[in-house]
C-alpha cells in the first residue's frame, strides 16, 4: 500500500503525470497531421520533442526517489485528449480547426502545468532539490508551449475562424 503521506503523494501523482505524458505523446501526431497552418504544425511535433525529453525527465525523477518508472491510468487526461478528439473529428477541414486544436491542447498545458507546479513544490518540501529542478524544468517549458498556442490563437487561428 502507497504511502499516505507527502511522498505517497508525489510518487503517485508522478505515476499519474508519466501515464498522461505517454499519452499526449501518442496524441501529438494526430493533431500535428489535422493541424492546417504551418504554424501549429510545426508547435506540435516541436512539443512532441519536448514531450520526449519531458518523458526522460519523468524517467531521472523516478531513478533519484529509487523506483522504477510506471505510469497509473489518469482519466483526467484520458477525458482531455478525448475531448481534442471530438474537435478534430466535429471541426474536420472547417475554418475552426485550428481554434479548436488550440483550446484543446492548452487544456492539456494547462493540466500538466497544475501537475508539474505541486509535483515541484511537493519535491521542494522533502529536499529533493534535484527533482525538483526537473520538474521546474518542464514545468517552464509546459507554460512557454502555453504562451507559443496563446499567442497562435489570438494572431491567427481565431481570426481566422470567426
Amino acid at each position: 500500500m502507497a504511502e499516505k503521506n507527502l511522498k505517497g503523494l508525489l510518487l503517485h501523482t508522478l505515476k499519474d503525470v508519466y501515464f498522461a505524458e505517454h499519452e499526449i505523446l501518442k496524441a501529438l501526431p494526430q493533431m500535428a497531421q489535422a493541424a492546417q497552418s504551418a504554424e501549429l504544425k510545426q508547435a506540435f511535433e516541436t512539443h512532441r520533442a519536448q514531450t520526449e525529453q519531458q518523458i526522460g525527465r519523468l524517467d531521472d525523477v523516478f531513478a533519484l526517489l529509487n523506483e522504477k518508472p510506471a505510469g497509473v491510468p489518469c482519466k483526467a487526461i484520458q477525458g482531455i485528449l478525448a475531448e481534442g478528439q471530438e474537435v478534430m473529428e466535429e471541426f474536420a477541414d472547417g475554418p475552426a480547426l485550428d481554434a479548436g486544436l488550440i483550446a484543446a491542447a492548452q487544456a492539456v498545458e494547462h493540466y500538466e502545468i497544475a501537475r508539474y507546479g505541486a509535483l515541484r513544490s511537493w519535491a521542494e518540501l522533502a529536499s529533493l532539490d534535484d527533482a525538483a529542478d526537473l520538474l521546474d524544468e518542464t514545468l517552464a517549458e509546459e507554460k512557454e508551449t502555453d504562451a507559443l498556442l496563446t499567442k497562435l490563437a489570438e494572431d491567427q487561428a481565431n481570426v481566422e475562424s470567426a
